[in-house]
């Protein structure tokens, strides 16, 4: 399963950056257009939106899998290890639902918008198209997180099998990612 999780969220955050790469062409090439011809690309606004919340929803399972949401430890770096991971668990359960939520609700906001026949102000595109771009980023997201607390959980409740001498196991994320360096 990590290896599902973490190929599909190298594609997402490719494709996301792709996206971003593309607005900030978009952005350049009309800033550079109204200062030399006084001609902007026509709603670099609207694509510039759009596009961005697309490429923030498409990078955002890489960040959970790469555990690079802020975490502030100032009140727990003195527990020990399998507290840490107990706290990090309910953390990624916590945003996990507030990932599921917040694809849900897009998808309800894609709907709501696309039997209204909203579209944007100036390029006249369907409103849905950005609602329902945000939802496979989120789910994705929600999936890693949920993953991410089931290998904190288990290794919460797992019996230490370390060595002797061995003061501290190895983090239970490590299988998700392993050039990244986890908190201890």
């Amino acid at each position: 399963m990590h290896l599902f999780l973490r190929t599909a969220a190298r594609w997402f955050a490719l494709l996301g950056a792709t996206v971003g790469l593309c607005v900030g062409l978009v952005t350049v090439v009309s800033v550079l257009g109204r200062a030399t011809i006084s001609r902007p690309i026509f709603g670099d606004v609207e694509i510039t939106q759009v596009g961005m919340a697309i490429c923030i929803s498409l990078c955002l399972p890489w960040c959970q899998l790469k555990r690079g949401n802020i975490i502030v430890d100032f009140f727990t770096q003195r527990l020990a290890q399998t507290r840490l991971w107990l706290l990090d668990a309910l953390g990624g359960l916590l945003i996990a639902i507030f990932y599921t939520l917040l694809a849900w609700r897009s998808a309800v906001g894609a709907e709501s918008v696309h039997t209204a026949f909203e579209t944007t102000m100036i390029l006249g595109l369907p409103m849905w198209w950005a609602y329902a771009g945000l939802v496979p980023g989120l789910l994705l997201s929600a999936a890693v997180a949920l993953w991410q607390s089931g290998l904190l959980l288990a290794a919460c409740v797992a019996p230490a099998g370390h060595a002797p001498g061995q003061l501290q196991r190895a983090h239970p994320l490590a299988p998700l990612d392993p050039s990244a360096t986890h908190r201890a």
